[in-house]
Order: structure tokens, then sequence, then C-alpha cells
């Protein structure tokens, strides 16, 4: 059986950022997790002594702190200050972007509208950048913006990792009923480079393999735009998660990985399979 990888795959700039500064600093804490995905999380935890804290509270006073890829929100960010923690910022710059950009526009009378997760770690960091976070609304489907009090200016932003055709359904529903509408495209560029390369993938491949955390919203969306394309698609953590007879009668094995995927866990799963089809 032919396994072949995407053509682009795996940690992007702002992740191999983010481990390359914990590893520079070890011994220190990370206030949430460092990036999606908890096998890379336990490398840097044995390897490097990297803490994970979940709760700010539970930060010790002499701990220095490594910001989240994801970014955390302004006031939480306040509080360690306050606190005189020594603080490392691992933020994504692609994610610092759209921070700027809500804090910005706020200051100069915009409704803010976020296209994104509510729940999702990036888009509660992004939102607390508004000066009036009652005029700041975060959504995913056009319909939601009918009955929202926005101002006659709004600005528009995006989750890093959403699709760019659903960002512009939600600007074009604006673009119906407000007449000043500022539009900033903060979906990151190695979101677009690796669901392309999935798909052209996918349209050859018998099997699919997406690799990467369960909750890492840039790999559910891998998964899914793999799944257009080959029924097929199997999202896995590591490979134990494999199962032999995803192979049975396949002659064609595509492999993708999110953006938290080290290249690691991507050969341990080529291994895996290569094993399995011996």
């Amino acid at each position: 059986m032919k396994i072949q990888l995407a053509s682009s795959y795996g940690f992007c700039f702002g992740v191999k950022r983010a481990i390359e500064i914990a590893e520079a600093h070890k011994g220190s804490v990370t206030y949430g997790p460092l990036i999606h995905n908890k096998d890379e999380i336990n490398r840097l935890k044995v390897g490097f002594n990297i803490g994970l804290s979940e709760n700010i509270d539970d930060i010790q006073t002499d701990d220095a702190v490594v910001i989240r890829t994801h970014g955390i929100p302004k006031e939480e960010l306040a509080q360690l200050h306050a606190q005189e923690h020594k603080i490392i910022d691992a933020t994504c710059p692609y994610v610092t972007t759209p921070q700027n950009i809500v804090e910005k526009m706020s200051e100069e009378g915009y409704s803010i509208v976020i296209f994104g997760d509510a729940t999702h770690p990036e888009i509660k960091g992004v939102v607390s950048y508004a000066q009036d976070l009652d005029d700041a609304f975060i959504v995913l489907e056009p319909h939601e913006l009918e009955d929202l009090p926005l101002k006659g200016k709004v600005a528009v932003v995006s989750q890093t990792t959403k699709k760019p055709e659903d960002f512009a359904k939600i600007v074009s529903a604006l673009m119906k009923t407000r007449k000043e509408i500022r539009v900033f495209n903060t979906i990151c560029n190695a979101t677009f480079e690796n669901q392309d390369a999935a798909s052209e993938l996918a349209k050859e491949a018998d099997v699919m393999i997406v690799i990467g955390g369960k909750h890492s919203s840039n790999t559910k969306q891998l998964h899914s735009i793999c799944l257009r394309d080959c029924k097929e698609s199997y999202l896995i953590e590591n490979e134990k998660e494999l199962e032999s007879t995803w192979f049975d009668n396949k002659l064609f094995c595509g492999i993708s990985a999110g953006a938290s995927t080290p290249d690691w866990i991507v050969q341990n799963v080529i291994s895996k399979i290569q094993e399995m089809k011996k």
C-alpha cells in the first residue's frame, strides 16, 4: 500500500515558535495547555520540566509563566503581571493580530463581530480586548447576526483556523444591513495551506488518516474537509488509535496532521501503518 503525506501538514509557525520558547524556559509553567496536543505537552513535561496550570490561582508566586499559543484574556494577563510573575509570551503573532484589531476598532467606536467558537481559548482572549464587551459579539452562523444591537459601523475579524468561505458568509450578511464594515481577514495562511493540501490528497486516497488533538479546531476542520472527498477518513491522536481493518483492500493511504501535531507523532503513525501492512 502506498502511503503519502500531504504536501503541507503539521506544525504551523506559531506552534513551532511556542514549543521553542517553552523548551528555552525549563521549569516554567504554562497557563492552560500550550498547544492542542497532549502527547507533545507530556514530552515537554518529561523532557523540560514544563508544568501546566489550568487555574490562574494555582500558579505559585515564583513560577515563570508561559502564555499559551492561543493567548489568554486581557484581564488574566493583567492579573499575572499584578502577581509579579515572570511572563514569557508564546502567543502566536497571528492570534495577537486580531487582539490588537479588536482593541483599536473598539476604541474607534466600531461594534465588533468575531467569527469563531465562543468556547475556544483564542476567541476568549480576542473578545476580551474590546473596550465595551456589550458591543462585541461572537457568531458562527449568519442568522446569529439578525437580532444583534450593532452600530452603524462594524469591524469583523475571524478565528485564525476558520474556513474563508464561512467567514465570507458572515461578511456578506453584514453588508446587507450596515453601511460601514471594516473586514480584517485574520485567518492564518498555514490553515489555508494545510486544508488545500489535505483536500487534494483526499481526492486520490482510498483512506485518509488525520493526526491531531481531538479538541483542536484546525484538526477537526482538516478531518471534515477530508471526509468530503474520502469517506474513509479517520481522526486519531497517535498511532495507538489506528485500526488494521481501516487498511483492508486499500491501495493508497493519505496522511495529514493538524497544526499542533509534532512530526515525531506523524512518523510513529507511518511506522505503525507499515507494520500493519507487512
